[in-house]
């Protein structure tokens, strides 16, 4: 059986050995000052980061893709729990498909998805790039923190 393997460079260690240890429900099984490694049976994948200047190169998303409303709803709480805010889009259509998704940015700003397909569709869906509604949610982070602003109905929601 295959693994897929994903290898990311950080800004901070200690902040994503914590996001990703929540994320997976998993400590790291190697783990050193410059290097962690996880290798998971669920999802099936070897994830490993190292520190360095962190750029989306070649990077858009990436994703865990489940089979049922449970594993969804497992991972979403997994996303929960790692203390980011959570965007959360319920019967979309993208990429010829439609889906359930949950979508976060760890503690470097990479954004992660987990989804769940419930049948295909016609036309992409929503065009617009994952990276700007991000920076959306990022915004109203920012604005929830410091007060100035708590969302609107053109906004997209956020859990925390």
């Amino acid at each position: 059986m295959k693994r897929m393997h994903l290898h990311l460079g950080v800004d901070n260690m200690d902040q994503s050995i914590a996001f990703y240890s929540a994320l997976f429900a998993a400590e790291p099984t190697v783990e050193k000052d410059d290097y962690a490694k996880w290798m998971l049976d669920d999802p099936r994948i070897n994830f490993a980061i190292t520190p360095t200047t962190h750029t989306a190169k070649g990077i858009e998303h990436i994703g865990i893709q489940v089979d049922s409303v449970d594993e969804l709803n497992e991972v979403g709480a997994r996303l929960k729990s790692a203390g980011r805010p959570v965007l959360e889009e319920a019967a979309t259509t993208c990429c010829y498909a439609q889906s359930s998704k949950n979508w976060i940015t760890d503690p470097d700003g990479v954004i992660w998805e987990t989804f769940l397909t419930t049948g295909t569709a016609t036309d992409y869906g929503n065009k617009e790039p994952v990276a700007t509604g991000m920076a959306q949610l990022a915004a109203l982070e920012t604005a929830k923190a410091d007060g100035s602003q708590t969302g609107s109905c053109c906004t997209p929601s956020m859990i925390a």
